[in-house]
């Protein structure tokens, strides 16, 4: 185990010291997996100290498993313990139990060195990047998810036309409110939240800020979700097609901060009111976007929310204050100025979206790409070859393939990385395949006693 800085060991006592004076027992410490799902242990407060110092044993193979429980990757390696390192900064008291405090954590491998397969280290080293250029990243996130009853899908709130609306008509057991109090209470900075256009389906928006902080938040706020939902008797789910009605969506607004403060992105004088710098980081992104769906768009479920004229955009382009477009520049210009990524899935990781956004927009700004064509004006659909651009892959297969011959995007997101997810996902896909050769409840339906 390499030794530790003597500032840290004392600044994990003190913290220690001040959790146990406040009536904290016990520290979870928490860490994403490559999916995106919320992986915790709990340390009681006598063995706090130690874990806060050192971090905690987790075996590689956590990072290679999949949604149905197989691990399907790392066996070569023998699954080798790797670190999970708590950062002090995000401790937090759980605003439900005062017992609880949260953390999250870096994975560090037996060398100290950042773990291959960390979706926050893949952040950083993103964030990284384009700070050496001078820029530094800014996010705002914005989550729909449903509440439904688990097995059955029922939505929680069933009725038509409770759209954008608050209060007991939208929310009867107040689910939504309490999800507010303590997202604002752990320090998630909620702005807006309300029903959104599906029977039982919320959206929740975040404030923006600095890249690593916005997505340690937006995974936050999931695991958030879902906690108080159980608690009701309910599942959160952010998949993207739960039932025939709305998709839920991840929609990731994105800037950059020079050195001074300023935003990059934004140029009154020049073309649209949006600097080259924004142009060219807006460029990046469309020019990788077969491949950084995978990422946006990271299960076969996904697929179903690209329906024309849905708001979930089927092709690669751009507009202005236009939701029909994949990349949506609001009409907000000087400090607020920025770019909207509307095709995310609400299952997303958080962390791999950011990385992956950044690295291409990065691409885009080293390359000085400019923005194809013309901005998309009114409704794409009546003027498809004029204004719709390149399709959007429409499978798990078709993006999983772009994102395989995207070697730039590879060795910046890392080789280990990227061949990890592709093969957890080829796997999720095949055992996808084989569902889909089963006889299904449809065919005996239709067919057993008339033929």
């Amino acid at each position: 185990m390499s030794s530790v800085a003597p500032d840290r060991v004392q600044a994990a006592a003190e913290l220690v010291e001040d959790l146990r004076a406040s009536g904290v027992e016990l520290v979870r410490i928490s860490y994403p997996d490559l999916h995106g799902v919320c992986r915790s242990k709990d340390v009681p407060i006598a063995a706090a100290e130690h874990a806060l110092e050192h971090g905690m044993a987790q075996t590689e193979a956590i990072m290679t498993v999949d949604l149905g429980h197989n691990v399907v990757a790392g066996f070569e390696h023998g699954f080798r313990d790797y670190r999970e390192v708590p950062d002090l900064a995000t401790m937090v008291r759980h605003p439900e139990d005062p017992t609880v405090a949260w953390c999250l954590a870096d994975g560090v491998d037996a060398e100290g060195e950042p773990f291959a397969l960390d979706p926050r280290g893949a952040l950083k080293r993103a964030i990284a990047a384009l700070a050496a250029l001078g820029y530094d990243p800014i996010a705002g996130p914005e989550y729909e998810f449903y509440l439904v009853e688990p097995g059955t899908w029922r939505p929680y709130v069933g009725h038509d036309s409770s759209v954008y609306t608050c209060g007991a008509v939208a929310d009867p057991a107040g689910i939504l409110r309490e999800i507010v109090r303590c997202a604002g209470a752990l320090g998630l900075q909620p702005t807006f939240a309300t029903q959104e256009y599906g029977r039982g389906q919320y959206e929740v928006n975040l404030l923006h800020g600095p890249a690593l902080d916005a997505s340690d938040r937006a995974f936050r706020l999931k695991a958030l979700c879902k906690d108080i939902a159980s608690r009701h008797g309910l599942l959160a789910t952010f998949m993207g097609q739960i039932s025939d009605d709305e998709g839920s969506g991840f929609h990731l607004h994105v800037s950059l901060a020079d050195g001074a403060g300023d935003n990059a992105f934004a140029a009154p004088d020049g073309e649209h009111g949006i600097s080259d710098v924004a142009r060219r980081f807006a460029a990046g992104i469309l020019a990788h976007m077969p491949a950084l769906t995978a990422f946006l768009n990271p299960t076969v479920n996904a697929y179903r929310r690209f329906v024309v004229e849905s708001l979930a955009p089927t092709h690669v382009n751009w507009g202005l204050e236009n939701r029909l477009a994949l990349l949506r520049i609001p009409d907000e210009r000087a400090d607020s100025t920025r770019i909207e990524v509307r095709s995310g899935d609400g299952a997303a990781n958080p962390y791999l979206v950011v990385a992956a956004m950044l690295n291409a927009g990065r691409d885009g700004i080293e390359r000085e790409l400019d923005l194809p064509g013309p901005p998309v004006e009114g409704n794409p659909y009546e003027n498809e070859e004029a204004a719709l651009g390149q399709p959007l892959p429409n499978s798990l297969d078709q993006t999983l393939s772009a994102l395989e011959a995207d070697e730039w995007l590879r060795e910046a997101m890392g080789p280990r990385l990227v061949d990890t997810f592709v093969t957890i996902k080829r796997y999720e896909l095949d055992r996808w395949n084989a569902e889909l050769a089963k006889v299904t409840e449809w065919e005996r339906r239709e067919y057993a006693h008339h033929l």
